[in-house]
Formats: C-alpha cells, sequence, structure tokens
C-alpha cells in the first residue's frame, strides 16, 4: 500500500533518526569549575615562568648605521651621490656571546605588507616558466618592462627593492683583523628553496642563455643569473639572499636573516674582544623615514627573544587562578542545598 501525505517523507524510525541515541551533557558544578581553574592557571603560570626566564637568557646586541644621527662613521654614506660607499661599526664584547650567533639586518617604517607591494611579483617567473619572461603579469607594473620595453625577470617590486647592503665582519686581535666567516647557506624557508621557487632549464649549457631577451629589476646591478655565479644551488631565484627578501614581513619594523656564525674557531660563539662590521652602504631609507640596523643574536629552545609569550602565559595563568578565588569566595558565601523545600 502506498503512502500518501506528510508520512511518505516521514524518516525511518531508529534511534538515528529520531534523536534517541544516548547522551552525555556535563554539569558544571563549582568541584569541577574551581579546581579546573586552578590546574589551568597553574599551569599556564608555570609555563610562562618558563618561558620569559629563557628569552631573558638569549642575547641581543643591535645597532643603527643609519647614518642620520652624524655621529656614525655611515653617515658620509647617506649622500646619494656617492657611490660604493663602505663604513664601519665597531663592538666590544666582555664575555663569550654563547653561539650560535645569527646576524640579522633590520629595516624601520618599510611597509611590505602594503597590498599593492606584496602582490607585485609574478609567480609564474619565480617557477621558472620561460614563457612568462617575455611577458611579465600585469600585478608586476611599473617593473613590468625596463625603459627600453624590455621585459623584467624578476619583474615587481619586491624584487626591484631587494636589499643590497652587504657586511663583513671582523675579530681586531693585536691590531690585526681576523675575518668572521658568515654562513650564508640555508637561511631561507625550506618550502620557498624547494617548492616555491625554482630556476629555468639550461638553454644551449648556460643559465644566462635561460634568460635571453630579458633585463634585470632596475636597482639591480646585475641580473638574477649573476647573484652567485660561484654556486649554481645558490644562483638565480634560488638565492638565499633573494629569497629571504622575497617573503614580504608582517610589519613595518622587521628584521631578515643575513647569515649565521657556526664554524672554526666561532662555533661556540663570538669571544670576548673587539670587533668590526664593515659595511658595504647602497640601500636607502631616508627617503620615506626608514632607519637600518644589524642584529647578532643565539636563539634557545622557544627560538629568538620573545617576552611578550611569557608575559601572555602569565596573565592568562594569573586571571584563572584569581578567577577561581573569586568563585570559591563567592561559592563559599552564596551556595544553596540541594534541598528545594522552604
Amino acid at each position: 500500500m502506498k503512502t500518501e501525505g506528510s508520512m511518505a517523507n516521514r524518516p525511518d524510525n531508529t534511534a538515528f533518526t529520531q534523536q534517541r541515541l544516548p547522551a552525555w551533557q556535563p554539569i558544571l558544578s563549582a568541584g569541577i569549575v574551581i579546581p579546573g581553574f586552578t590546574i589551568i592557571g597553574l599551569a599556564f603560570i608555570g609555563i610562562g615562568v618558563a618561558l620569559f626566564v629563557t628569552s631573558q637568557n638569549i642575547k641581543v646586541l643591535e645597532t643603527d648605521y643609519t647614518g642620520s644621527t652624524g655621529n656614525s662613521s655611515c653617515s658620509q654614506c647617506i649622500n646619494p651621490s656617492i657611490k660604493d660607499c663602505v663604513c664601519e661599526v665597531q663592538f666590544s664584547l666582555t664575555e663569550l656571546f654563547q653561539g650560535p650567533v645569527f646576524f640579522y639586518y633590520g629595516l624601520t617604517n618599510y611597509y611590505q605588507n602594503y597590498r599593492s607591494y606584496s602582490v607585485s611579483q609574478d609567480p609564474n617567473q619565480l617557477v621558472g616558466d620561460k614563457q612568462y619572461f617575455q611577458s611579465p603579469a600585469s600585478t608586476c607594473s611599473p617593473y613590468q618592462y625596463n625603459s627600453s620595453s624590455t621585459p623584467i625577470v624578476p619583474c615587481g617590486s619586491i624584487a626591484n627593492s631587494k636589499f643590497n647592503d652587504s657586511f663583513e665582519l671582523f675579530q681586531i686581535v693585536n691590531g690585526e683583523k681576523t675575518p668572521v666567516p658568515f654562513d650564508r647557506k640555508g637561511i631561507a624557508w625550506w618550502t620557498d628553496y624547494n617548492v616555491k621557487y625554482s630556476n629555468p632549464a639550461f638553454v644551449n649549457g648556460s643559465f644566462a642563455n635561460a634568460f635571453a631577451g630579458t633585463s634585470q629589476p632596475i636597482n639591480w646591478p646585475k641580473p638574477v643569473y649573476q647573484l652567485d655565479t660561484s654556486d649554481q644551488a645558490n644562483n638565480g631565484f634560488l638565492n638565499q639572499d633573494f629569497l629571504v627578501w622575497m617573503r614580504c614581513a608582517a610589519f613595518p619594523d622587521f628584521r631578515k636573516l643575513y647569515g649565521r656564525i657556526t664554524g672554526g674557531d666561532y662555533a661556540s660563539g663570538l669571544p670576548a674582544g673587539n670587533y668590526s662590521l664593515e659595511i658595504k652602504y647602497n640601500y636607502p631609507v631616508l627617503s620615506f623615514g626608514g632607519t637600518k640596523k644589524v642584529v647578532f643574536s643565539n636563539v634557545s629552545w622557544m627560538g629568538g627573544k620573545n617576552q611578550f609569550l611569557g608575559i601572555a602565559y602569565l596573565v592568562i595563568g594569573s586571571l584563572c587562578v584569581v578567577m577561581a578565588v573569586v568563585m570559591l569566595i563567592v561559592y563559599a558565601k552564596y551556595k544553596f542545598s540541594d534541598d528545594d523545600s522552604a
């Protein structure tokens, strides 16, 4: 017999379709909530103390070398008419700067997170697709073509504005300068080097031929295939400096990794003594009110120096404990009997 009307769409009479499955609903009581808040609060406080103490033990040495103050050796380099200017920053260490030591360059008032800037690139170029070398994406404007209408590779504002100051560190011993080597390899994200970026295939056995008919970015002194001619694995779009710069910073004040001090006599860190950092000053920042700095830092199990994380855990943990105490007082003063009778 065919069922008609509203009964035709009625679901089956099962526990699942009729919502008769067994269920459990926690009933929050003072005996559960107050101990729970206390345990969570104490756990957060313990983690916060560990994070804060660890962060305090991380050493950071930071020096501004913009040269705008007039009392720096880099002051002469802010004149744009001076080309290939070299200045020097000297500093002293009174004790061992525990290694491995990471060396960063930092910029302020630099908005890499500005949308028009952050999208100004051609991802198809950066994976080595040569058909896009001759026709860069419109998002690269105004750095698609140079003044001769030659396509730019890599195109866009991010690549064109690549940081180009360079640094050499020396330890001064008895008046003599001993070079402190920077390890410049492996400073970029693994995903950038192995997944996101790729170089084009050689043409007629030459890497340069793969970029025939293109021009380097306007502000670059040399093309992308000459970024590191001594090591092909660090050349082109896979150059470590290039990869670090292309990953845009989220905030206007940021620092980016330049190298590590990990080998030779400095494997354990920078020993106490006098040092000289020679800087090839090329990158202009005063036009937009920015500054430049260099940063030496070591790391711990939690990463770099970051007091905020430890303070955040301490604050949240303390609030949980305070709330537990408040709830305990309220419960003790206003608790009611389970007997509802008057």
